[in-house]
């Protein structure tokens, strides 16, 4: 194509900090129309990023002819329907994380894809570890760890300590669907390196069950925990442990740790990752710097736009993927709520 023209439905947060930006600094890509959840909201997209041709409906810009690839930047609730949608109507798609609200609908979006082989899906990936990704796949691959033995996922904070916040979206089962706290997006950016569960153990809880809605004033039961513990079998003999929290002060911040017959990796994530590494025979782990012809980055657009061109396949994320953690989400939930335990007192 000469002109990719690019309708975006659901211009928030996210698709004003990296999406409009990252698909303008592509050559030969025009962002055509916008639709957002009220009339209103859409006007002032369009308005604030010239955006020529505004919708009242997504059904509308999917149908659109003059769109030919559709960025869903909505919660999760309306991922499944709007890129099913777009890919019946001939659109490429690129759809914000997390890939759905639940395994199903992921499983329809993967089937939709395999039936228009032709267009490019996409799932805006999680971005962390980006940055160090090419050195830890080349450790792993190089064998510095030896045989896997566990791994450790981290990341809590004081985010949802306050009972008398209001409830967010991403709390709300119905827009967020099974999605708890990060779970998804460090899982993802785990089995980029190691290999998918084979097994889950979990149990969540949810410490401020009622928050007031913002919209109505009124309180409303919360609908995902603020607390995850899950224990987890690897394919190939290895363990998980993965602790998530938005009830601590001063907890660790989001950082993964690969455990080995030979050696640790472990990255921890913030603007940058930092990857420390160690052999069993150091006495602690070092930094390690990563060389600038291997550092990774924010490239989602570009990718997306390349894929279509056919200049390069997606590789981070795309729908198989998708349906992965979505799959790992949904095993999580089903424990947690089956509630097995062994009380103390009657072992």
């Amino acid at each position: 194509m000469d002109t990719i023209r690019v309708g975006v439905i659901g211009l928030g947060a996210n698709t004003r900090l990296r999406h409009v930006p990252g698909l303008r600094e592509c050559d030969g890509v025009e962002i055509t129309g916008v639709c957002n959840r009220s009339g209103e909201s859409t006007e002032r997209a369009a308005a604030e990023f010239g955006i020529p041709k505004r919708y009242h409906s997504w059904r509308e810009l999917v149908d659109d002819d003059d769109i030919d690839a559709v960025v869903v930047g909505t919660w999760p609730y309306l991922h499944c329907e709007i890129t099913c949608a777009a890919l019946d109507a001939g659109k490429h798609v690129m759809t914000e994380a997390r890939m759905a609200r639940n395994v199903s609908e992921a499983r329809q979006m993967l089937a939709a894809s395999e039936r228009y082989p032709n267009l490019v899906t996409q799932i805006v990936p999680s971005p962390l570890g980006l940055h160090a990704h090419q050195v830890v796949v080349e450790k792993l691959q190089e064998g510095f760890i030896g045989e896997l033995r566990e791994v450790v996922v981290l990341a809590t904070s004081p985010a949802l300590i306050d009972p008398a916040a209001p409830i967010h979206w991403r709390q709300d089962a119905e827009l967020s669907g099974l999605n708890m706290l990060a779970l998804g997006i460090l899982h993802e950016t785990l089995t980029r390196w190691t290999p998918q569960p084979c097994r889950v153990h979990a149990q969540t809880h949810t410490f401020v069950e009622r928050r007031t809605d913002p919209a109505t004033g009124e309180p409303r039961l919360v609908g995902t925990p603020d607390s995850v513990h899950v224990l987890t079998e690897i394919a190939g003999g290895g363990r998980g442990v993965y602790h998530l929290s938005g009830v601590m002060h001063h907890g660790p911040g989001p950082q993964i740790h690969i455990y080995g017959t030979a050696g640790t990796m472990r990255v921890a994530f913030g603007e940058r990752d930092e990857l420390w590494m160690g052999t069993s025979n150091q006495e602690r782990l070092e930094l390690v710097e990563i060389p600038a012809e291997k550092a990774g980055g924010w490239r989602v657009e570009r990718d997306f736009v390349e894929a279509i061109r056919g200049e390069r396949a997606i590789q981070f994320t795309d729908f198989a993927s998708g349906v992965d953690y979505m799959q790992f989400t949904a095993a999580v939930a089903r424990r947690a709520a089956d509630g097995r335990a062994v009380e103390l007192a009657n072992v």
